[in-house]
């Protein structure tokens, strides 16, 4: 792959304050003797809760891993209670904002109007964001890519209309009947959406450099069998046991290997 795969690591609500940072102190141990890291063949970011953004990039420094956030606000400023704002988080050290996770969706109304505009708040703040996409059933590819490239034409279309500006994003495809499954998506099904979304964002000049990456149950093993149309992976409760993320950067290794042989 021309350029590294990136593995992001969201850990929604499961951890407390002192088992986040133990977590991530054992993750950077990882990323900072690793080869796929050092070597460049992986990026790696990890989205915590609000309060441990700032401890994080302090455990994390210098081990080659990027803080982000789980979401951010429409607005730059204003009297917005309980929000957090990009140019606050671009202050404390974010790289990353995560916004239209089906779990916002399903759990707190966020429609594709308010995941727009949160894409256009992160791109305007210089943060990359994080855009989650999936249907909501479980459809054969071809319908599934329909779908999917529909619902990212119409956020990033209507995200360009609120002010987002130019910049790359990271897709994350997310079948929402997969999420919290006790499988992934298959790997043709997941390879075929993911080239869609890559083919409908390459001919967008304003996001070149952008790259699309699979959640929803994704964890150890998978990452062998994908074609080249999938950039990494997002993952959610398999990264919780750290083992399981350097099992992951293992097997990229071996896939790089194989890729030159």
């Amino acid at each position: 792959m021309s350029a590294p795969t990136l593995l992001g690591v969201s850990l929604k609500m499961y951890f407390g304050h002192h088992e986040t940072l133990n977590w991530a102190r054992r993750i950077g141990d990882i990323a900072a003797r690793h080869p796929a890291v050092t070597g460049g063949l992986t990026e790696l970011f990890v989205l915590p809760a609000f309060p441990a953004i700032v401890p994080l990039g302090t455990v994390l420094d210098g081990t080659g891993v990027a803080v982000g956030a789980q979401d951010l606000a429409t607005d730059d400023r204003g009297p917005f209670t309980g929000e957090v704002s990009g140019p606050y988080l671009k202050e404390i050290g974010c790289s990353y904002a995560e916004v239209g996770h089906a779990e916002r969706r399903r759990l707190f109304g966020e429609g594709d109007t308010v995941v727009a505009a949160k894409t256009a708040a992160a791109l305007r703040n210089g943060l990359t964001p994080v855009l989650c996409v999936g249907e909501l059933d479980r459809a054969d590819p071809a319908e599934a890519a329909t779908r999917t490239v529909a619902e990212l034409a119409r956020i990033l279309d209507t995200a360009a209309h609120e002010g987002g500006g130019r910049g790359p994003i990271v897709v994350a495809y997310e079948p929402q009947w997969a999420i919290g499954a006790p499988r992934p998506a298959s790997p043709d099904h997941i390879s075929s959406v993911c080239a869609a979304l890559t083919d409908w964002l390459r001919e967008r000049p304003a996001y070149a450099g952008s790259r699309v990456i699979y959640g929803g149950s994704a964890g150890p093993g998978l990452l062998s069998t994908l074609g080249e149309s999938v950039d990494g992976l997002f993952l959610g409760r398999f990264a919780h046991d750290p083992h399981a993320v350097e099992q992951i950067l293992d097997e990229l290794s071996g896939r790089t290997v194989k890729a030159d042989a």
